[in-house]
């Protein structure tokens, strides 16, 4: 990917800019969590996401993103066997789905990026494990996130948690590099080998990822040509942070004004 050699280190100042981003995309996707119940529709999670960002003035990176037709919404929306990328559109979620939310935030010229999966109602206990293990594989990586790290030890840690528990992470879809642009290096994939990868740096800020999968680790792209789902039809979640790496350790920089993260409400605690 082009994206893979644009790297930045940002300054102080700057991931001072991409926490205030980090927490309005955060807001937005708590606005989005407040709202989702059986009867709401995808559609109606954007809009609510859209009125946050459109509070503070900012836009998100994602609406009219390339591809293969721009894409149309600020925040991806994505049911049950969808892992990334989903439409919001007029389905309606009902009791027992589970919905990933993901949105991104441009404030004052730099992006924060970020993802949550909630439960619709009572899901059954593997569902529950699923989002349990999938939120806990998010923070095994940021842990690995420290200066002398390799990419590598970062996404060995993902993996090896996720495998470990009976679940699988997607091979075709990565966390990334995130500043000015939405897509930076380095791209940090979901599975990977210990001490290989490049040197993690102070002021690296990249957007982890997990995406995590049942029986399989196989998608396929929808109708839509957009929407990525499991090729098995079975239930899929992501869970996303960005995080600077600095001299003190790993920084979350997409958490709500209190240090929580989005969407706890529908979750039982991890």
């Amino acid at each position: 990917m082009s994206w893979e050699r644009h790297i930045t280190i940002k300054s102080p100042k700057e991931i001072e800019i991409m926490r205030i981003a980090g927490r309005i995309n955060a807001e937005a996707l708590q606005a989005a969590c407040d709202i989702a119940r059986p009867g709401v529709t995808t559609a109606d999670l954007n809009a609510a996401a859209e009125e946050v960002l459109k509070k503070y003035g900012v836009y998100s990176p994602f609406k009219n993103y390339p591809g293969p037709y721009p894409y149309p919404a600020s925040t991806t929306v994505s049911v049950n066997d969808e892992l990334v990328h989903g439409i919001p559109g007029s389905r309606k979620l009902k009791e027992g789905d589970i919905v990933s939310i993901d949105c991104g935030t441009v404030y004052e010229g730099f992006v924060a990026d970020s993802a949550v999966t909630i439960a619709i109602g009572e899901v059954s206990p593997e569902i529950q494990r699923l989002l349990e293990v999938t939120e806990q594989a998010l923070y095994a990586g940021i842990a690995k996130m420290l200066p002398g790290n390799r990419v590598g030890d970062v996404s060995a840690a993902i993996q090896q948690f996720v495998e470990s528990r009976g679940f699988f992470v997607t091979r075709e879809y990565t966390g990334h590099g995130v500043g000015r642009q939405m897509h930076e290096g380095p791209q940090v994939p979901n599975y990977g080998v210990p001490g290989r990868g490049m040197v993690l740096r102070p002021g690296m800020t990249i957007a982890l990822e997990p995406m995590v999968l049942i029986g399989s680790p196989y998608t396929r792209v929808l109708e839509d040509q957009w929407t990525v789902a499991s090729q098995n039809g079975l239930p899929t979640a992501h869970f996303e942070h960005t995080v600077a790496v600095t001299e003190h350790g790993p920084l979350i920089l997409t958490l709500l004004e209190d240090g929580s993260t989005p969407g706890r409400n529908h979750r039982k605690p991890v």
